[in-house]
């Protein structure tokens, strides 16, 4: 009879067990459908104001003596809907990570909580951050190096539209995703994957990486180099004393906690 019933239970249990998992699938099919409709919608809005967006894209580059061209029937059409998805995507992504949240919430402890939320917004802002340090910064450098070089030559710049506009949209991933450096440095070291003593250590050796990623994503002057490598070289020091300041407070709420259960034993 015991064997029945601990038999019964455990086909409970997994009775359970497999509605729960088809209730998790269930709820990141209705998610995923969510997102798809808002970048759907997103784009096709992107879509109605893809020309304006194109052309305040290539303004950029007609104050320093652009000029632009499409080599292929369609190419200038491409580029409206690659701008429209990318419209999209970035109108969609603050839902996106909504509905991520929402979806790993219920799994998350309190302070697990707190640190998925202010990665998700410190993390949008630093991204914004890089793109307008791009396109305050690096991009007039960039484009005045590049359109100085066939200064007093016969060689005229004319530029396909979509070559520039990658370019431009290339850079601004690159400075975005390098101003994500404090984000990513504070969730390794709480994940427990990074530790501060590592990037300490490593301060030099990483120095010299950033020289030679600067070197390879600027044209090849001195100036926008030390332009790119000195703020990637600002945000590896921030990242170090952001997560020393973590690690003080985690091991004072360690030390707490332990005091705490030593007077619970007595």
């Amino acid at each position: 009879m015991r064997d029945k019933k601990t038999k019964g239970k455990k086909r409970k249990k997994q009775k359970q067990e497999s509605m729960t998992l088809t209730g998790h699938l269930r709820e990141l099919r209705n998610r995923l459908v969510v997102c798809i409709v808002c970048l759907v919608v997103s784009s096709l809005l992107g879509l109605h104001f893809a020309p304006k967006l194109v052309e305040a894209l290539t303004d950029i580059g007609k104050g320093y003596g652009y000029s632009y061209v499409f080599i292929a029937p369609q190419e200038l059409l491409m580029q409206y809907f690659s701008i429209a998805l990318l419209a999209g995507v970035c109108i969609t992504f603050p839902m996106i990570l909504y509905q991520i949240w929402a979806f790993v919430q219920p799994g998350l402890q309190k302070n697990e909580n707190v640190l998925f939320l202010c990665a998700m917004f410190f993390g949008l802002l630093c991204f914004g951050i890089g793109i307008l340090f791009a396109y305050r910064i690096m991009l007039p450098f960039m484009l005045r190096f590049l359109i100085g070089i066939s200064a007093g030559s016969e060689i005229v710049a004319t530029i396909s539209v979509q070559n520039y506009i990658t370019f431009l949209l290339t850079i601004f991933m690159i400075f975005g995703i390098v101003f994500e450096l404090p984000v990513i440095s504070v969730l390794l070291t709480q994940m427990r994957l990074l530790k501060v003593e590592w990037m300490k250590k490593g301060r030099r050796v990483i120095m010299i990486v950033i020289f030679v990623v600067a070197a390879l994503i600027t044209p090849p002057d001195i100036v926008s180099q030390i332009m790119v490598a000195i703020p990637m070289i600002g945000l590896y020091e921030i990242s170090i004393v952001i997560c020393s300041i973590l690690m003080k407070f985690r091991k004072k709420e360690k030390k707490e906690a332990d005091g705490e259960d030593g007077e619970e034993a007595e």
